[in-house]
């Protein structure tokens, strides 16, 4: 199989007529996402949680196993038995500050190439992949295929590298280009990286993380927080197959730019309806912890939890608008006896208490948990 050859950008034989309609759904979809974003004080505290989900739906996409629950438990300190599960949950954890680190970036300027080495640096610190030229634009020639299946076995061969440059060139001119219509614009970028592969690791992930990036910084939403993986999970086999088609399938360019768009939709829809019900949820436990306790440390409590919704009861010792230890120890043993609060580990010795928020992170699962 032969080095792919990506179409340069913008794309001139895109039928953009029969995509009017599903380009007015996802537009308006993605609107009211971002007025329900508006709506939420601080975005990135209460919705913490989905965007540490989004980390592990998007690293489950390339092989890791880890849950939701177990990277809030192993960061409350309470560590996987398994290396594979630790090494998962590192991944998932790389994805998060990348994320964040991309968000502070793109407040001075704008995204790069050199900000997309940066943000691979940091994707595979201390992870598998780390060897494979971490933080630099791949010198050999990579493929995709089965685990240790040889180039001739390839399912996709990506561009030679030795016009890799032209290639991330053309990519990032078209990422800062005026197009009629920036989903359908974000569309193309989205595969247009994935063909060009510049990494020998980590490019579905970054592939991810470039969405919500480029809606924030195209004026589309007002806080990078949009999730796009478990569409992409859920229908997995159609995301790859309409990728693969197109270096090889007359027509395969609307087609991908339809399943994109209609995936935005979906999307937009479940994380404004997620996003509300987090909303709805702080509300309503705002009310029940300042019941239980009667102090005016209820609501920064409660906003620690939705930061963190599983912590080790130590770690609010000393933190900004909250009492001291006697005082802060029986106001989170009046929300476990609300039953607001769940103990996940008891105290023992040196060794702290963890308590968990469950139902913030039922909510976000979408299952019981916890």
């Amino acid at each position: 199989m032969r080095p792919a050859v990506p179409d340069t950008l913008p794309l001139t034989d895109l039928d953009w007529k029969p995509l009017i309609r599903l380009m007015g759904q996802a537009n308006r979809a993605l609107s009211t996402y971002n007025g329900v974003l508006y709506g939420i004080p601080n975005p990135g505290v209460l919705l913490s949680p989905l965007t540490t989900q989004e980390a592990v739906l998007s690293s489950r996409i390339e092989g890791t196993l880890a849950t939701l629950g177990e990277v809030l438990q192993y960061e409350a300190g309470q560590a996987p038995a398994e290396e594979s599960r630790r090494l998962d949950i590192q991944e998932i954890m790389n994805y998060r500050t990348a994320m964040v680190a991309a968000e502070h970036e793109l407040e001075r300027r704008p995204f790069c190439l050199n900000l997309l080495k940066q943000l691979h640096g940091i994707l595979l610190a201390g992870v598998r992949g780390q060897d494979k030229a971490r933080g630099r634009f791949r010198s050999m020639q990579n493929w995709i295929g089965r685990p240790g299946s040889p180039i001739e076995k390839a399912d996709f061969v990506p561009p030679d590298p030795l016009h890799l440059m032209k290639h991330l060139d053309n990519w990032e001119k078209y990422y800062h280009h005026d197009e009629e219509d920036p989903i359908v614009q974000l569309a193309v970028l989205h595969a247009q990286f994935e063909i060009i592969h510049p990494f020998m690791d980590g490019n579905g992930r970054l592939g991810r993380m470039i969405i919500p990036l480029f809606l924030h910084e195209k004026g589309l939403l007002s806080h990078p927080t949009f999730y796009m993986s478990a569409y992409f999970e859920e229908h997995r086999d159609v995301y790859v197959d309409h990728l693969r088609g197109l270096t090889t399938e007359a027509g395969a360019w609307n087609r991908w730019v339809a399943f994109f768009l209609t995936a935005l939709t979906e999307q937009a829809r479940v994380n404004s309806q997620k996003a509300r019900q987090i909303i709805e949820l702080y509300d309503r436990l705002k009310e029940e912890v300042i019941e239980a306790t009667h102090s005016q440390y209820a609501v920064p409590l409660l906003d620690y939890f939705f930061a963190q919704p599983v912590l080790q009861s130590s770690s609010l010792d000393n933190r900004p608008n909250l009492p001291g230890k006697g005082t802060k120890h029986a106001l989170l043993t009046k929300l476990v006896n609300a039953k607001i609060l769940k103990v996940g580990r008891e105290a023992a010795g040196r060794r702290s208490q963890i308590l968990v928020l469950p139902s913030l992170i039922n909510l976000c699962e979408g299952k019981e948990v916890f």
